[in-house]
């Protein structure tokens, strides 16, 4: 038999109870001891409360704590008041699903509205009703955060388009549909991290402020510092780091240089355009997925990395989001599971440049921009070749030799003369990845180098070639247009927190 009386006496030499007693009038525990036991096992019952485990929605949703009880923070979605009871549902983002919480009618208050960030405490239950596993009978319900619904620009029960939501940056991810894709882009970036780990890839980080224009376009954010007036008589070459510096528009120079000590390296981060385009494939800052392969001489083996990456990313987000995917699929891009099934099922399929032109040249469609041997491939003609070709992702190999960087391997195969860069055109979007094999011949890399006058410039790049050079190779994949690719997503602004182009930068 349980012996209260061991437990008392256990209590009188606790700290808990010396703090109990001192805080006691010592008349009071003079005259009336039975008092202090009083309040002493008052005491005792509360410290020995169990408290409310803190759970995520996706964790009260897993069924996983029915009859715990527990406590859930996050933004109200619905509020539905009745005679007797009050209904509502609750997330904060750890998933697509939210939770509903029923309470009594006399928990509501004036603050509690959709959009208020609330914390809610209760037993979880089973739930009766269907389309819902388990709900929150809650005990209290605190307003953390009210929020002011005649400007709130979201309105319950109502669906928003991406055009509509893009106007908020600083909101939009209180959407469905926008808090959906922060959890994709998350577990994008994860399972790409996860496949070159498997692989045995080294991650680099390389800088976002650069001497050098990797792409050879021009098309760069000059770093300057602001608000220094230039002095008269000072020279104009007077740069911050001694020499002109931009934001990168790449990361593969770097990882070159890095690749002559490993066999396998890659990068994952931020490049910038200076392109003054309001398309729907163009951003100003963007995301980019480089990898550089040491000891390779054949393009099959950089668009075998490629593939792999594009099957082994989407079958994560299949696997792991399959909510948040099915509804781009369902209300974003209709049906557009049944294109991602089929980019899964069906192997890439690969066709050279040469042939590309054909098949645009013999189409009976008519393109704003006529195709011609020598000239770049426009958006129009990417996505007539990966139709053609089955609409499935493709890849075209083999472009002239004046198309390409300084840095692509000649192929020596007068009189066409092309190089060995591959891009991969995908359903939808047209070009998701470019890469070629890197000129390692040192005698014809300074020739290239000679005629674009970039000789003096590139000395260090020409250093890689002399010391231990290897053949290799690589490529970059734009990491919003993989998304938009998977999602169906039509414009590239609507898969990135917060979009840069020309004329716009919110926040």
């Amino acid at each position: 038999m349980f012996n209260i009386t061991f437990v008392f006496t256990q209590l009188m030499f606790s700290s808990v109870y010396k703090r109990l007693v001192t805080m006691l009038p010592v008349q009071m525990c003079i005259s009336n001891a039975s008092a202090a036991s009083r309040l002493t096992l008052q005491s005792f019952r509360f410290y020995c409360q169990k408290t409310p485990m803190k759970l995520r929605i996706c964790e009260a949703v897993s069924r996983l704590d029915v009859g715990s009880k527990i406590t859930v923070q996050g933004w109200v979605r619905s509020v539905r008041l009745q005679k007797q009871n009050l209904f509502l549902h609750v997330n904060d983002g750890s998933c697509l699903q939210s939770l509903q919480v029923v309470a009594s009618a006399a928990l509501n208050q004036r603050l509690l509205t959709f959009g208020s960030a609330v914390a809610v405490s209760g037993c979880l239950v089973k739930s009766p009703s269907r389309g819902q596993e388990v709900e929150l009978q809650a005990t209290q319900i605190d307003v953390v955060g009210e929020c002011n619904t005649v400007d709130f620009p979201f309105k319950i029960k109502e669906r928003h388009d991406l055009e509509y939501i893009r106007q908020f940056p600083h909101l939009r991810c209180r959407t469905n549909t926008f808090s959906s894709l922060l959890r994709i882009r998350s577990q994008a970036t994860t399972a790409i991290h996860s496949y070159f780990e498997e692989k045995g890839f080294i991650q680099v980080h390389t800088p976002v402020v650069t001497s050098n224009d990797c792409e050879g376009a021009g098309e760069l954010f000059q770093v300057e510092l602001a608000g220094q007036e230039k002095k008269s008589g000072q020279e104009e070459d007077q740069h911050f780091f001694s020499v002109p510096a931009y934001l990168t528009v790449s990361g593969q120079l770097h990882l070159e240089c890095i690749a002559g000590a490993f066999p396998g390296v890659y990068s994952f981060g931020p490049t910038f355009r200076a392109e003054n385009s309001q398309s729907r494939r163009h951003l100003a800052e963007f995301y980019m997925v480089e990898a550089e392969i040491s000891f390779t001489q054949t393009l099959e083996s950089i668009m075998k990395v490629m593939e792999d990456l594009f099957r082994s990313t989407t079958e994560h987000l299949l696997a792991r989001c399959p909510d948040d995917v099915a509804l781009f699929h369902k209300h974003v891009k209709p049906r557009h599971n049944i294109n991602v099934d089929l980019m899964m099922k069906k192997r890439f399929n690969v066709i050279t440049y040469t042939e590309a032109i054909d098949i645009l040249n013999s189409s009976s469609q008519t393109f704003a921009f006529k195709p011609d041997w020598g000239f770049d491939l426009q958006t129009e003609h990417e996505k007539y070749l990966v139709k053609h070709c089955g609409n499935v992702p493709l890849f075209v190999t083999d472009y002239p030799y004046t198309l390409k960087p300084f840095y692509a391997r000649d192929n020596l195969d007068l009189p066409l003369h092309t190089v060995s860069a591959v891009d991969l055109l995908v359903p939808g979007v047209g070009e998701l990845c470019g890469g070629t094999l890197r000129e390692e011949r040192l005698e014809l890399l300074k020739k290239r180098l000679e005629l674009t006058g970039l000789d003096e410039t590139y000395g260090w790049y020409l250093d890689l070639r002399q010391f231990g050079s290897v053949p290799h190779g690589g490529f970059g994949m734009g990491f919003e247009r993989y998304l938009q690719c998977v999602l169906g997503v039509d414009n590239i602004k609507d898969v990135i927190p917060f979009p840069r182009y020309s004329r716009s930068c919110l926040l």
